[in-house]
């Protein structure tokens, strides 16, 4: 018997999901009403209209987000974003915000979805969600995953690189995943629904040319 899980937040009008950029704008492009002029009779249809940053919600992040010659999103193979073997790495014991190299020694991530798990996503649309004391990937980390293997690593909190001050706008984690052509997906959710291995992970966005990130409804198939 399989369970489907979904691990992804809920789009609304207005949100935030990441400070400083703006909410998405959610209304319509065609109404019933007016539709009803195009159309016989008890027959009517509704076309909606969405304006948003391509960092919104759970959202996967190619290497052209962060490399001007990187594949975006219409150069993305499914075989890196859809019925992968998934690994949770659970974190929300620590006391640290860091997630280093050790927790990542000897884990089995080779060709798999390495989903850290903080517990950050219970602040979500809350203004500590947004906060540089988040948990992050350290680069030595990031680095062991690329080495291992890894195929896309998530994670549940606002970004997996440290945004505090003292990481002076550096972004190492996203650097090395990207450049090793490994998608990253942030702002997952509701982790604590997967188990520790036994799931599948698919989290497939939209096939669009010169765009390096966008949502995804992220999903697990759990045996």
């Amino acid at each position: 018997m399989t369970q489907l899980v979904d691990v992804s937040h809920q789009i609304a009008a207005g949100m935030t999901t990441y400070p400083g950029l703006p909410g998405p704008v959610i209304d319509e492009h065609l109404s019933f009403e007016e539709s009803q002029a195009t159309y016989a009779q008890g027959t009517e249809f509704t076309i909606g209209r969405i304006s948003l940053v391509s960092n919104t919600g759970t959202y996967l992040d190619t290497p052209a987000h962060r490399y001007r010659d990187g594949a975006d999103l219409a150069d993305l193979d499914l075989e890196k974003v859809a019925d992968l073997p998934g690994t949770v790495i659970d974190r929300r014991d620590s006391d640290e915000r860091a997630i280093t190299a050790d927790a990542v020694e000897g884990v089995d991530v080779a060709g798999r979805a390495v989903l850290l798990r903080t517990g950050w996503d219970r602040h979500w649309r809350s203004e500590q969600y947004g906060s540089p004391e988040h948990p992050y990937l350290t680069a030595d980390a990031a680095r062991a995953l690329a080495d291992a293997g890894a195929a896309l690593v998530g994670i549940d909190s606002v970004n997996i690189d440290d945004t505090s001050p003292q990481s002076q706008g550096s972004r190492p984690v996203h650097s090395l995943l990207l450049a090793a052509g490994i998608p990253v997906v942030e702002h997952l959710c509701l982790l604590d629904r997967l188990p520790a291995a036994g799931f599948a992970f698919f989290a497939v966005p939209v096939k669009i040319r010169g765009m390096a990130t966008f949502p995804v409804r992220a999903f697990a198939i759990v045996e």
